[in-house]
């Protein structure tokens, strides 16, 4: 096969599927892993595709950022197990901060059935969610701030009041998750705001389904050495998993079908 027909290919499967790894373009075109990355750095230099750490995604995958009702409806079985995982890890009198986004928020859902918790947010729909009045042990607290399309609040007014907190507990959901990269969004005020919710907890658990594994966004919210548990479904590929082995980082996978987790 020519080049310019598997890079018509790997085109094709990238605006098919949002993203491609270069050892499923190896296994399916029959060649070697260097020459994958070549075509791969060629669509990459004509702007067709973004290249990745270990393949490549849309080339506006950067910029693409959904709403909030949007995102809701995405990998619903993944964020559900992710969720129930997350919330057991959880001690009840504990204090939480909880960023913005659909799998904080399914989270959020969970954490309802554990007593006397503290909660920080940034996200309106996390913070109407958790507060009840009639829930007297439960503390709420919204920060201020200018509101996304993700529906969280961020910018100078979060930042500073986020700036005298101390939790115990960071649940972070994010855009995506790369090796080199890091954790990043594609909104620069909501970067900022992320890293004042990190600087808040003695512990930062991030929420992320495989699908946000290999996704670069515009901004690095912090590098992986930042993360003391990655929590993520079952789907993670087996290269993905053994390169997050090599860092020190507690991944910890969830099962659709169990709400018990399974350390990776």
């Amino acid at each position: 096969m020519l080049a310019r027909q598997r890079q018509e290919l790997i085109a094709r499967a990238v605006d098919e599927h949002g993203g491609i790894r270069v050892s499923e373009l190896v296994a399916e075109l029959n060649v070697s892993d260097m020459t994958i990355r070549r075509d791969i750095e060629t669509l990459a230099r004509k702007g067709v595709v973004r290249k990745v750490h270990g393949g490549a995604t849309r080339a506006d995958r950067s910029a693409d950022e959904p709403g909030f009702t949007a995102k809701s409806d995405m990998n619903p079985l993944q964020k559900s197990a992710i969720a129930r995982t997350t919330a057991s890890l959880i001690s009840p009198g504990s204090s939480v901060a909880i960023s913005a986004g659909t799998t904080a928020y399914a989270v959020a859902q969970e954490l309802r059935d554990i007593k006397r918790l503290t909660v920080v947010t940034n996200s309106p729909p996390v913070a109407e969610l958790l507060f009840d009045p009639e829930e007297s042990s439960r503390l709420v607290v919204l920060t201020g701030g200018v509101r996304t399309p993700s529906d969280a609040l961020v910018g100078p007014v979060a930042n500073e009041m986020l700036a005298t907190v101390h939790v115990d507990t960071l649940i972070l959901g994010v855009h995506g998750i790369d090796l080199s990269a890091g954790l990043t969004t594609p909104n620069l005020q909501e970067a900022q705001t992320n890293r004042a919710l990190i600087r808040t907890a003695k512990r930062v658990i991030v929420v992320a389904d495989h699908t946000k594994w290999g996704i670069v966004g515009l901004l690095t919210i912090a590098t992986l050495d930042m993360v003391d548990t990655l929590v993520t479904d079952a789907d993670l590929d087996e290269e993905a998993r053994r390169e997050l082995s090599k860092r020190d980082i507690n991944l910890v996978i969830a099962s659709r079908d169990e709400a018990s987790p399974t350390d990776g």
